[in-house]
């Protein structure tokens, strides 16, 4: 017998930035398509007050969302006060935290089958004293259960490209001394680890990207692919994943377009997100790999102007739906 479906837990983000609005919006698609069923976890205020919304429901259990998403938008209510669209308020950061950790905490004990992320400011939560470098970290600190937390993995997925980052933000001219072989290697093994059990490739095939011109043109425009990556490469084909050595950035991603690469693993975060949000600039996902349970997100920020308009697109949440229930069947089938 197939285990019974999970909702997926969504997290409230910035309620003064779009996620309020995208989340109504995208619960009017899966409602109409079938999609799998999700709870938002949110002081009820935040939703009610958005500039569409219609009938949502208290839940006092995460199983109560599936009988509950059909007729209204489950909301697992913490405390928190409302704000305005488009003005945020450092009032807001001790439920956006409460949030997260409680959907990690759901996730973690199987209540439910991922985590989606509605977008944060970083600045607005620095000045409240959040202590961790981003959204990232905070999930993987929650992953450690006191001991080293896990190495978390940027892919992006839009346009037909699934791209994993070696480095994520750094300024340019520290990528070069941050890459090392261990480190490439690391990722790579994160990344075919999460192809085979969150999107299903038996034997998944991946694209290394080169940090200089032309892949370094044998050495001519730079030695770090044959120093750095290749030696990385030829550890990760040692252990049996299909890898490719360094190959050049402006050619790359046209490869794994035509069918090539399963994922491309870009050294540096322009390098990555340029093509991904080039051919899909409003679908984009990002999803977090290394991590003890599934997370994706909208590839954008909380675009408090949008948010103050009420012209939000939900592209973006909808598809991060969509993936984390894709990543979750998969998960479940390969277990």
């Amino acid at each position: 017998m197939a285990p019974p479906i999970l909702p997926l837990a969504m997290t409230m983000g910035d309620p003064a930035g779009v996620g309020p609005i995208a989340t109504w919006k995208a619960w009017e698609r899966a409602r109409a398509s079938g999609g799998r069923p999700f709870y938002v976890i949110a002081p009820p205020d935040v939703l009610a007050r958005a500039s569409n919304a219609g009938q949502l429901e208290i839940i006092p259990e995460t199983g109560n969302a599936l009988t509950t998403f059909p007729h209204a938008l489950p909301v697992m209510p913490i405390d928190g006060a409302a704000v305005t669209p488009g003005t945020p308020s450092a009032a807001s950061v001790p439920a956006i935290i409460e949030s997260i950790r409680l959907a990690v905490e759901h996730a973690r004990a199987g209540k439910a089958a991922a985590v989606v992320t509605n977008p944060i400011a970083k600045a607005l939560l620095y000045r409240a004293g959040f202590k961790h470098p981003g959204h990232t970290e905070y999930l993987a600190e929650l992953s450690a259960d006191g001991g080293a937390a896990p190495r978390p993995v940027m892919m992006l997925v839009g346009g037909g490209l699934r791209v994993a980052l070696a480095t994520i933000h750094q300024p340019l001219v520290r990528v070069v001394s941050s890459l090392t072989p261990l480190l490439i290697a690391e990722i790579g093994d994160i990344v075919g680890t999460a192809l085979k059990s969150d999107f299903g490739f038996a034997n998944p095939r991946i694209g290394l990207c080169g940090v200089n011109p032309h892949a370094g043109e044998d050495g001519e425009i730079g030695r770090e692919e044959i120093d750095i990556i290749n030696p990385a490469a030829a550890l990760l084909r040692r252990r049996g994943l299909d890898i490719s050595d360094a190959r050049p950035g402006d050619t790359i991603f046209h490869e794994a377009r035509a069918g090539r690469w399963d994922a491309v693993i870009a050294m540096y975060h322009d390098q990555g997100l340029i093509p991904v949000k080039t051919l899909d600039m409003w679908g984009g996902i990002n999803v977090t790999l290394g991590l003890p349970f599934i997370r994706t997100s909208p590839d954008h920020g909380v675009a408090y102007d949008a948010a103050a308009s009420g012209e939000v697109k939900a592209d973006s949440l909808i598809a991060a739906l969509n993936l984390a229930d894709v990543m979750a069947r998969a998960r479940a089938a390969a277990q």
